[in-house]
């Protein structure tokens, strides 16, 4: 039921390219290269893959 209501906020970050957890732009966190795009690291420790326009969390075996 809070995924419920959760969820659609966060997407809403995402759309605004920010973190979900501190609400920090990520387009001023440290980057990294991946095969899908680039890997964002935010500084609450959250990790997001960026293709271009948008970010997504990253999958646990995206994460190594």
């Amino acid at each position: 039921m809070i995924k419920n209501a959760v969820a659609p906020i966060q997407a809403w970050l995402l759309s605004q390219g920010r973190c979900v957890g501190c609400g920090k732009d990520l387009s001023f966190m440290k980057k990294g290269k991946h095969k899908l795009g680039s890997k964002v690291i935010c500084n609450c420790g959250r990790i997001y893959i960026h293709n271009g326009k948008n970010y997504r969390r990253a999958l646990i075996s995206e994460v190594k």
